[in-house]
C-alpha cells in the first residue's frame, strides 16, 4: 500500500506509518494541482491538512485511492461527494485540536482585555503609555458562549476557572446537561443583552453565516467584547467594524476571517480596539502531533484491516454490509438533511425521531441507516464535527429520543424510509424511496405526495393550488436569470395547499426569495441544499 502525505505534518505521523512494513509513505509537500493530479493515481491513501485541495479532478485521477485523511476538523478542501461516488472513505480527526483552540480563545480574551498587543507595539516604538492601555478584569464578568459543543464546553470550563459567569446559547444542548456543567442556557437575545464578552463556537453553515450582525450588535450591552476563533463569516465583519467605530463594541479579537488571508486594507485592521491572529487556533506543537498521529493511525487501520474511524461519508460497518445498505445510507442522510432545513425550527427543539422502515429495507441491518439519517439531521447545525461514529451520541446529548419501526408493507414501493420528527410539539413527516435500486427520491412531505430528486440547490415552495402559480414561479426565476434543472409538484387536494420542489443551478439570493414570496398565492419559500 502506498500513502501520500501532501501537506506539512508532524514527523510523528510518519513514524506511525513506519511501524507497518506493508505501507510505503511518500512526503511531497507544496505540489501544484497539476503535479498532484499526475501522481495521485499511484496511491492508496492520501493524508492532508488544509493546503491541499482535493477537487473532483484530483479524485477522478486517483484510480487506486481508497481513503483520504484530514489531519484536523474542517474538510472544506475535500470534495466529499466526488470521493463518495468513487467509494473513497473521507476521515477527519475531530478531537485532535479542541483543547488548543479553546486555549487560544481564552488567550485572545485576556490579550484583548488587557490591550497586550497594542501595549507591546507601543513599547517597541519606544513609548511608555501606561495610562493609555487601561484594561478590564475577567473576574465576575459574564461570558456568553454561542455553541456549546466540544470546544465551547472547554472554553466554558476554563472561563469558570477564571471566576467568570458563563451563559450559553445552544438549542441542541439540554438544560440538564448545561446545568451539570454549571452553565445557564439562555436564548440568543438574552445572551446578547447580558454578556460582557461573547465568543462563537459553531460551524459555518447557511444558518450561522452572519449570525452576529448589525441587528445583533444593537441588542448587546454597550462596551461588549467579541471573539471569533471558530469560522470566518459567523460574524459580519463590516457590521463589526461599524460597531467598533461607534463604541457599541469595545473590542474584538479574531483568529478567522471570511477571506483568508484577508486583504491588507481590511477595515478592521484600521481599528486600535481590534486584535487578530492568522488562524492559529490549532497551531500548537501538541495539537499538530495529535492530529498527525491520529490521522496516520486511522489511514493505516483502514488500509490494513478495513476499520473505519471518524468517517464523514460512510459508517463503521464491514464492506459486505456496506454493499447491501449503501444506497439506503445516501437516501437516509438526504432525508435527515431535508428535515433539518425544511421543518420549521429545523433540529432546534427536536425531541423525538421515529424512523420507519417499510418493505425490503426492513429485512436489512438498519442500524447504520438510522445513523446516516441522524448524521444528515445534525449536519446543518453541527457541521464537520458530526460523522457516522458520533451522530447517535450527539443526538442523545441533545435529548433526542430515537426509535425504529419495521413493517413488510411499503405501498407502491419495494422499500420506503420515513422520518417522523416531533419538533416543539408538532410532527413533521418526510419519506423517501429508491428508484432503480440506487436513485434516492423524496416521495412524501407531510400530506403531500411528490417525486423529487434530493440533490443540489432546491427551492421548497408552499402555495395555494391556484391557476398560474407554477407559471409565475418559473417566470420570476427566469426574469432573474435563475435556471431550473427540475421541478416537481404535489398537492393535498385540488384547490388546497401545494408544494413545489424546484431544483436550480445555483444559490438564490435573499432578494430573490423575497420576490418569490410576494407572488400571488405563495405562502412560504425556503432554499435548501442537499
Amino acid at each position: 500500500m502506498k500513502v501520500l502525505i501532501s501537506d506539512k505534518m508532524s514527523p510523528k505521523g510518519i513514524e506511525v506509518f513506519a511501524k507497518f512494513p506493508e505501507i510505503e509513505v511518500d512526503v511531497k509537500v507544496g505540489m501544484t494541482p497539476e503535479e498532484l493530479k499526475a501522481v495521485i493515481g499511484e496511491y492508496d491513501g492520501l493524508a492532508v491538512r488544509s493546503a491541499t485541495k482535493v477537487t473532483s479532478d484530483i479524485i477522478d485521477a486517483a484510480k487506486n485511492l481508497k481513503v483520504i485523511g484530514r489531519a484536523g476538523i474542517g474538510v472544506d478542501n475535500i470534495d466529499i461527494p466526488a470521493a463518495t461516488r468513487r467509494g473513497i472513505v473521507v476521515m477527519n480527526t475531530p478531537q485532535g485540536n479542541t483543547i488548543t483552540t479553546a486555549e487560544h480563545t481564552i488567550s485572545m480574551m485576556l490579550a484583548m482585555s488587557r490591550n497586550i498587543p497594542q501595549a507591546t507595539q507601543s513599547m517597541k516604538a519606544g513609548k511608555w503609555e501606561k495610562s493609555k492601555f487601561m484594561g478590564k478584569e475577567l473576574f465576575n464578568k459574564t461570558l456568553g458562549i454561542v455553541g456549546l459543543g466540544n470546544i465551547g464546553s472547554i472554553v466554558a470550563d476554563r472561563a469558570q476557572g477564571l471566576k467568570m459567569k458563563v451563559i450559553a446559547f445552544d438549542p441542541f444542548i439540554s438544560e440538564e446537561r448545561a446545568a451539570k456543567m454549571g452553565i445557564e442556557r439562555v436564548g440568543l437575545d438574552e445572551l446578547y443583552r447580558r454578556s460582557d464578552y461573547i465568543t462563537v463556537h459553531t460551524p459555518l453553515t447557511k444558518e450561522t453565516r452572519h449570525l452576529i450582525n448589525k441587528e445583533s450588535f444593537a441588542k448587546m450591552k454597550p462596551g461588549v467584547r467579541i471573539l471569533n476563533c471558530a469560522r470566518g463569516g459567523i460574524i459580519d465583519e463590516q457590521d463589526l467594524y461599524e460597531a467598533l467605530k461607534s463604541g457599541q463594541v469595545a473590542g474584538a479579537a479574531f483568529d478567522v476571517f471570511e477571506q483568508e488571508p484577508p486583504p491588507a486594507d481590511h477595515p478592521l485592521f484600521s481599528m486600535d480596539n481590534f486584535i487578530c491572529t492568522p488562524h492559529l487556533g490549532a497551531s500548537t506543537d501538541e495539537a499538530q502531533v495529535n492530529v498527525a498521529i491520529t490521522v496516520a493511525e486511522q489511514i493505516a487501520d483502514y488500509l490494513l484491516n478495513g476499520t473505519i474511524t471518524n468517517a464523514l461519508n460512510v459508517p463503521s460497518v464491514s464492506s459486505e454490509v456496506l454493499r447491501m445498505v449503501g444506497p439506503y445510507l445516501t437516501l437516509a442522510e438526504k432525508l435527515g438533511l431535508f428535515y433539518s432545513q425544511v421543518c420549521e425550527g429545523g433540529s432546534c427543539g427536536l425531541s423525538e425521531v421515529r424512523v420507519e422502515y417499510k418493505g425490503r429495507v426492513a429485512e436489512l441491518d438498519t442500524a447504520p441507516i438510522t445513523i446516516a439519517l441522524l448524521k444528515g439531521l445534525m449536519a446543518p447545525v453541527v457541521g464537520g464535527m458530526v460523522n457516522f461514529v458520533n451522530a447517535p451520541a450527539i443526538a442523545k446529548d441533545r435529548g433526542i429520543v430515537v426509535t425504529e419501526a419495521k413493517t413488510e408493507e411499503a405501498g407502491n414501493f419495494s422499500s420506503m424510509i420515513t422520518l417522523v420528527g416531533r419538533n416543539n410539539g408538532e410532527s413533521f413527516v418526510v419519506s423517501g424511496a429508491l428508484f432503480g435500486k440506487t436513485e434516492p427520491r423524496i416521495v412524501r412531505v407531510n400530506n403531500f405526495e411528490i417525486e423529487a430528486i434530493p440533490s443540489g440547490h432546491i427551492l421548497v415552495i408552499y402555495a395555494h393550488d391556484k391557476p398560474g402559480v407554477i407559471g409565475s414561479i418559473g417566470s420570476c426565476l427566469g426574469r432573474n436569470d435563475v435556471n431550473i434543472g427540475k421541478m416537481q409538484f404535489g398537492r393535498e387536494c385540488a384547490g388546497g395547499m401545494s408544494i413545489s420542489m424546484v431544483q436550480v443551478d445555483s444559490e438564490v439570493s435573499p432578494a430573490m426569495l423575497k420576490e418569490l414570496l410576494e407572488l400571488p398565492h405563495i405562502v412560504e419559500v425556503k432554499e435548501i441544499y442537499l
